[in-house]
């Protein structure tokens, strides 16, 4: 299978890259070639903005390919002249293309759980995360129903794993765990949250790529939902580590100018995730359940090196952190301590 992804050199696309590759298929990457990344042997690069038309042109013009995963539309490259371009230069010229969107493309704050692909999308501005996911999932979908545009999309939730460059998750957790740093938990631990494996989800897409009942439909792809409490709970575990809890009251957090916790632990992120549509129509098989998962990925954490990381780790898309001092301050002030 000749493939395409759109991005490539982090978490998700690179994890893509390699499980195309190690299936034997034919592989290249287009992105801005800033990021310096090993790829497996005998992966292609492509180099283009996708804010740029004329070098998007440049680079996909008369090309064809069976498939095209797009990992890289992120909100930076909003606006829905650069959606409605990449269709045009891939329509006819793609057997399957796989929009890598989010469980953020959902109208958020439904009181319903759990979420299934029916749901009513994101209706906020194309400037926003949620916004430009869905926004590019009605504009793939419109071109579907119009000329037969292959498009599927697949929408995860909370993804976890090796290589994570998303720096408020599982990164901090641990380091908080190892070095015996207060962890602050707002609403009781109650928010509850769908949490995947990377790899799980790579291998999603591909089925998705492959599945001929593929075409023109959604699909959530993401494993089980565990509250916060659980998730602090299990990663201690895994860590070998208690942890130490601090519950912040709703009304002490109100007075906060911000959170001193990890943004999935925020209320606005209480949402779980049905995955029935791909395990019925693909055969869809999650390989890593919420525990495993979590201790493979502390075992390459653990030899990453990142564990000896003394300033605070921050993502260059999202500036995703975390800040210890500010958590251990809050911390001590709850219990009453100067």
């Amino acid at each position: 299978m000749r493939t395409l992804i759109l991005g490539g050199s982090q978490f998700v696309g690179l994890h893509l890259v390699q499980e195309l590759s190690a299936r034997g298929h034919d592989v290249t990457v287009l992105n801005r070639g800033q990021t310096t990344t090993a790829l497996p042997a005998g992966v292609r690069r492509l180099v283009a903005d996708r804010t740029s038309e004329d070098s998007m042109r440049a680079a996909l013009a008369g090309k064809d390919w069976d498939a095209v995963f797009d990992v890289s539309g992120f909100v930076m490259v909003a606006g829905r002249s650069n959606i409605d371009l990449l269709i045009d230069l891939l329509d006819g010229h793609c057997g399957r293309y796989v929009f890598t969107s989010s469980i953020m493309a959902y109208a958020q704050h439904t009181g319903v759980q759990p979420w299934t692909e029916d749901f009513a999308i994101n209706p906020d501005q194309a400037n926003t995360y949620g916004g430009f996911k869905a926004m590019v999932e009605t504009a793939i979908f419109e071109r579907h129903r119009a000329t037969g545009f292959p498009a599927v999309s697949a929408r995860p939730a909370a993804i976890y794993g090796p290589d994570n460059n998303i720096y408020d998750m599982e990164a901090p957790m641990f380091l908080r765990l190892l070095r015996g740093l207060p962890i602050v938990i707002p609403h009781d631990g109650l928010v509850t949250c769908s949490y995947g494996h990377v790899d799980d989800l790579v291998r999603a897409m591909v089925e998705m790529a492959t599945n001929p009942v593929a075409v023109g439909e959604v699909f959530n792809i993401t494993a089980e939902a565990v509250t916060v409490n659980e998730y602090v709970r299990v990663l201690g575990e895994i860590v070998g580590k208690p942890a130490d809890v601090v519950v912040i009251p709703t009304g002490e957090l109100a007075k906060l100018t911000r959170a001193p916790f990890g943004h999935l632990f925020g209320k606005g992120h209480h949402s779980i995730l049905s995955i029935e549509k791909a395990q019925k129509l693909l055969g869809h098989r999650n390989q890593w359940g919420f525990r495993e998962g979590h201790a493979q990925t502390f075992e390459w954490f653990m030899g990453s090196g990142l564990a000896e990381t003394k300033d605070a780790l921050r993502d260059p898309i999202w500036f995703a952190s975390y800040d210890f001092d500010y958590e251990a301050t809050v911390a001590a002030a709850l219990r009453g301590q100067p």
